[in-house]
């Protein structure tokens, strides 16, 4: 079994009028400058899981600044989840310093939401240091027991559109502050599962886990079997980053990784299980 955690779509409106959305976002606008921009459709989307073996994808909207765009995302994304027939799950976007962050993580865990995500300090004009600002959103979403999706970068290496500052160091400073707080750091923690090998840094950071979104922009092949020996196979989970990366071809790479069936399976589909209560197809415990 496979589960894609970490996949986007975005409303049909912005699909059609994504300049106009350049301009309304600013982050959305550079993070979009590429000369080829990639969207999907719901329905695309699970003809390529087909493709893929994919039996379930999560799906996230965009790190806006605005709430009113963060609610109408997520509407959307609710709406097409629930018509997925089990196929879809939903992460919802909220801007964690805005007034309404804390009803917005409850709305979300109502309306069925597995996660809040992918958010994104630069595009939303926060600060992970500021943990005092964030405090109230943290401690919802404990309470809901909702895992945060955290956008993370790297301290080095090449730029890119979209990359930002969400370094190691931040992560770590947000969880030493919400220990409690489940946290998925996407593209592999933007190198943190190295810095693990610190004694100091491996004790602050039990409760994050490491997904695998854009692997292929970002390092070698060889980061899976790498991290894996580094922090264990059950904190890695399988994420394309769709439609940036293609879902078959980046899935079959993984299963031609010489790694063990056991951990070939709980990266692929049952850390995401745990991670995001998911139960059975189409099932959020």
């Amino acid at each position: 079994m496979i589960i894609d955690a970490h996949t986007h779509l975005f409303p049909p409106d912005v699909v059609a009028s994504y300049e106009r959305y350049r301009s309304r976002d600013t982050w959305f606008g550079d993070a979009f400058s590429m000369p080829k921009v990639r969207f999907s459709s719901a329905e695309l989307m699970i003809e390529h899981m087909d493709e893929a073996g994919v039996a379930e994808s999560i799906v996230v909207g965009w790190p806006w600044r605005d709430t009113g765009l963060c609610v109408e995302h997520n509407a959307y994304l609710a709406e097409v989840a629930a018509n997925s027939a089990g196929r879809l799950h939903w992460m919802a976007i909220v801007n964690p310093i805005d007034p309404s962050a804390v009803n917005s993580v409850i709305d979300a865990r109502v309306n069925g939401a597995v996660a809040i995500g992918e958010l994104n300090a630069d595009g939303q004009g926060f600060d992970w240091h500021d943990t005092d600002r964030l405090r109230g959103f943290a401690d919802v979403c404990i309470d809901q027991q909702m895992p945060v999706l955290m956008h993370a970068s790297e301290p080095t290496g090449h730029l890119y559109p979209g990359k930002g500052t969400a370094t190691p160091e931040k992560i770590v400073a947000f969880a030493t502050a919400f220990p409690e707080l489940r946290i998925v750091a996407a593209h592999w923690g933007g190198g943190l599962p190295f810095y693990e090998l610190m004694p100091e840094v491996k004790a602050v950071v039990g409760n994050v886990s490491y997904d695998t979104a854009a692997s292929t922009y970002l390092y070698r092949f060889e980061v899976f079997e790498t991290v894996v020996r580094l922090v264990g196979a059950g904190r890695v989970i399988f994420g394309s980053d769709y439609p940036v990366l293609t879902m078959k071809r980046f899935a079959e790479r993984i299963r031609n990784l010489p790694m063990d069936e056991g951990e070939r399976q709980a990266l692929f589909a049952g850390n995401a299980q745990t991670v995001y209560g998911l139960g059975t197809l189409g099932v959020a415990r």
